[in-house]
């Protein structure tokens, strides 16, 4: 025995193990069901699966066919289930038990009528029949007329049968794709597998000139996946039935099919309803409410009391084609070639079929607030322009504001920049005449020349902070780090603060600040307050004379608190301090205040005025940090 035959051998005495075991489990026939069935209260139906419950196509089959016979019996039903299994597997194990079982099963408790789902099942009730239910009632449902036993029918059989034309459903499939050079059959390599592989050959002779025939029943399974992964262009799929491949593996059908769907880059056509709907293209089928229709009212009529004879029906053919939208929008196939009569299943409606309604409310909304949003627009037009004006007001002002300003620190800039430039002047009258020396020391000059340099770049930085003071610009935001923006501004007064011999404090954060602003405008702030600070303590003593600066970082925000010791502010005067044109100085026209509170917000923080617990006052600015 080779070692393939070993394997499948394995499988199948596993898988029949299994389906005695489940039969077995099934709730045995209770003592009572039989009572209530010989008053006629209770009729008894089993249903002999062929390939095992959940095999597609039979299991979709057999659901439908219990599900309406629960609904239209009008009597109560004790449905009772088996699968053989054995018709899965090339080398089946011995019937023997399995038949034995149900003998002894329902001897005495016979069924009032029997279902058998597919050929192999029938087969099987036909062949022990006599051991088994010698006067029950047969109905062979979803059976091929071709796979019929006629030989062992009697006057107890119903045949519901099924026809395949496997001709028809290649002709659509090229009417579909009309460019088509290549069909690959997947069929699997069971004895009933390869019954319908030669039935396939032979039926399809026709297309011989028209199309080539490529057939998988000797390949495993894995070695189709590999190929339907890498199929030439203009080619197609058709699903036949996968339960074992050539390899001896068994396989779920409808799970063999997702993982074909999964991988194939051509499209997949099937004749059996169950693959319809996730997997396969479509086209003319077998459908499921037909043969389950005709097995029930079959079923319904001999529990009745007819006779099995009266009841003949003809085979069923193909129903009108049926596509998948999903699957013709993939594969790019036009609706224009499918063929009359055909029903396209599982089409997505566009958004106007979905949101009708609710486009149709929107539509009269703004319709309605048309008219009003046209208002609105011109309305902010307008107020943009004014905040714009406002804008370019508030820069001006500020602008002159900052020249007031900077003219108080008039003599402390022409200190600042005369001591630089006198250290410069000595130190080059210094080196001359030591270069005039016969014997000039050069390192001394070294360092003369090392003076001047950093004198210059002391006197630059002088010019370079008055000139971003007095610079014109527009409001503009960017990134910056706050204590060296305030640092910066406290070097613009410092040489005023010592020349009123007022100790000007500095306590920086000992983190970085980064908050968004413009640095010329919050210098300006900065400066406006430690002047008005230094203002108020004037009159002090001369060792009560102090402005404190420090920056702190509170939560998310930034702060900035200046202190002085001077007399503080009236508490009658807190509320009104930032008001325009409120001052208590007596030369002041009460703007200054009202420009830092404007630039504050404008940079999207705030500023308070409070009187320090400590005596004078204190103002804390608050700006989000950046990050």
């Amino acid at each position: 025995m080779c070692t393939g035959s070993v394997r499948s051998w394995r499988a199948a005495a596993a898988l029949l193990s299994l389906g005695l075991f489940v039969v077995v489990c099934l709730p045995p026939v209770r003592a009572d069901a039989v009572e209530r069935s010989r008053r006629g209260e209770l009729k008894r139906v089993l249903i002999l699966h062929s390939f095992g419950r959940e095999f597609r196509p039979w299991s979709e089959y057999a659901r439908d066919i219990k599900t309406e016979l629960e609904r239209q019996s009008p009597w109560p039903l004790d449905i009772q289930e088996h699968a053989l299994l054995t018709a899965r597997f090339n080398n089946p194990g011995p019937e023997a038990p399995f038949v034995e079982y149900l003998h002894s099963l329902y001897q005495g408790a016979l069924p009032d009528i029997v279902l058998c789902i597919g050929a192999p099942a029938a087969r099987f009730a036909q062949r022990y029949r006599a051991k088994l239910f010698p006067d029950t009632p047969l109905i062979h449902a979803v059976v091929e007329h071709r796979l019929v036993d006629r030989a062992n029918l009697s006057s107890n059989d119903v045949i519901v049968a099924v026809r395949n034309d496997f001709l028809i459903a290649f002709e659509h499939i090229l009417q579909l794709l009309p460019d088509t050079k290549s069909v690959a059959v997947v069929i699997g390599a069971s004895p009933l597998e390869k019954f319908w592989l030669e039935e396939v050959k032979r039926e399809l002779k026709p297309l011989d000139a028209r199309v080539e025939l490529v057939w998988y029943s000797d390949l495993s399974f894995e070695d189709i996946l590999k190929r339907a992964a890498k199929l030439p262009a203009h080619s197609a799929l058709f699903w036949g039935l996968m339960s074992i491949d050539a390899a001896g593996v068994v396989h779920e059908s409808d799970i063999a099919l997702r993982s074909l769907h999964a991988v194939a880059n051509a499209p997949i056509f099937s004749y059996a309803e169950p693959f319809f709907g996730d997997s396969t293209v479509g086209g003319p089928m077998q459908l499921i409410t037909e043969t389950s229709s005709r097995t029930v009212s079959a079923a319904i009529g001999i529990l009745g009391g007819a006779t099995p004879g009266s009841i003949n029906y003809e085979p069923i053919g193909f129903a009108a084609p049926r596509y998948d939208w999903r699957e013709l929008q993939r594969w790019g196939i036009s609706e224009s070639r499918l063929p009359p009569g055909s029903a396209i299943l599982f089409r997505e409606p566009n958004i106007w079929q979905r949101y009708r309604w609710q486009m149709l409310m929107i539509a009269a909304v703004f319709l309605v607030q048309a008219g009003l949003i046209s208002g609105l627009l011109h309305e902010r037009r307008r107020r943009r322009f004014a905040e714009v004006e406002s804008r370019q007001r508030l820069a001006e002002l500020a602008h002159a504001n900052r020249y007031s300003a900077v003219g108080e620190l008039t003599t402390s800039i022409a200190h600042e920049l005369n001591q630089p430039l006198g250290s410069i002047l000595t130190n080059a009258e210094t080196a001359e005449l030591m270069l005039r020396a016969n014997s000039p020391d050069i390192n001394e000059v070294r360092q003369i020349l090392a003076d001047i340099r950093r004198d210059d770049q002391r006197a630059s930085e002088v010019i370079r902070r008055l000139r971003s003071v007095l610079k014109k610009t527009p409001f503009e935001v960017k990134e910056i780090e706050l204590n060296d923006t305030v640092r910066e501004a406290i070097g613009l007064v410092k040489a005023v603060a010592d020349g009123r011999r007022i100790a000007l404090i500095y306590t920086p954060v000992l983190v970085d600040l980064d908050v968004k602003g413009d640095p010329v405008q919050l210098q300006q702030v900065i400066l406006n307050l430690i002047m008005n600070a230094m203002d108020a303590v004037s009159d002090a003593n001369a060792d009560k004379r102090e402005v404190s600066v420090s920056t702190v970082r509170a939560g998310n925000h930034a702060e900035i608190r200046i202190t002085d010791t001077g007399p503080g502010i009236a508490a009658t005067d807190l509320a009104k301090v930032f008001d325009p044109f409120f001052t208590t100085k007596p030369q002041g026209m009460g703007m200054g205040l009202a420009i830092v509170k404007t630039i504050i917000e404008a940079h999207q923080g705030d500023i308070a005025a409070a009187t320090h617990a400590a005596g004078g006052a204190l103002f804390t600015i608050r700006l989000p940090v950046a990050r």
